[in-house]
């Protein structure tokens, strides 16, 4: 591979696009997003874009992810819950940048499609469920961190009170569609809004603590 056509090119874009954390870019340097994609798509793993998955959804942009896992400023031994798991390739960031996650995906086969992804790299520090990932992992909690990869007007009640004192918790606050991707911290009166990340567009969060499915 060559050009921007590698796991190098797709850092240099990121770090174009404003990322600054080495270590994030290192984890994309040394994972490979054709990996994580659905066959026949692998000509545009390292496009800065969206990509087609099952189900009518498509993986997040990667310098979306990058910007959001940044934002949850991981120093390298956090446990972390991510709720959306796709076909696995920002959780094999996050598991690369943090100590151990567990991710949680509302669809079997996409799921059982990232735990074979991650396996396959090698990556063995991830816990990947088929739930509702609105109502987080409780049995797992407390978390250093939570990266939620769904859009929802606010953040899930669970899912503040599975988050540890001082952790952080990235979401996307909307209707789905139109939203501020949003940085907050625990604080022991509950969240407060660190800051916005950026302007983006989600699916929906469904669930009990989110849309009716």
């Amino acid at each position: 591979m060559s050009g921007n056509q590698s796991p190098e090119g797709l850092a240099r874009v990121l770090r174009d696009a404003g990322i600054g954390d080495e270590r994030l870019l290192q984890a994309v340097r040394t994972t490979p997003r054709a990996a994580f994609v659905p066959a026949g798509q692998e000509a545009v793993a390292y496009h800065d874009e969206p990509v087609p998955i099952a189900h009518g959804l498509v993986t997040t942009q990667p310098s979306l992810s990058a910007l959001m896992i940044e934002g949850l400023c991981l120093g390298g031994d956090e446990h972390v819950l991510e709720v959306g798991t796709g076909l696995g390739f920002q959780t094999a960031l996050l598991a690369r940048l943090a100590g151990d996650v567990v991710s949680v995906e509302m669809w079997p086969d996409l799921a059982q499609q990232a735990r074979r992804n991650l396996d396959r790299q090698g990556i063995r520090t991830v816990d990947v469920r088929t739930g509702d990932g609105s109502c987080g992992v409780p049995e797992c909690a407390p978390y250093d961190a939570v990266l939620v990869s769904a859009a929802f007007p606010e953040v899930p009640a669970p899912l503040v009170g599975q988050l540890r004192d001082g952790g952080r918790l990235v979401q996307p606050i909307g209707p789905g569609g139109r939203e501020r991707v949003v940085a907050f911290r625990r604080t022991g009166g509950g969240l407060e809004s660190v800051r916005v990340l950026t302007d983006a567009r989600f699916v929906r969060l469904h669930g009990r603590y989110g849309y009716p499915s």
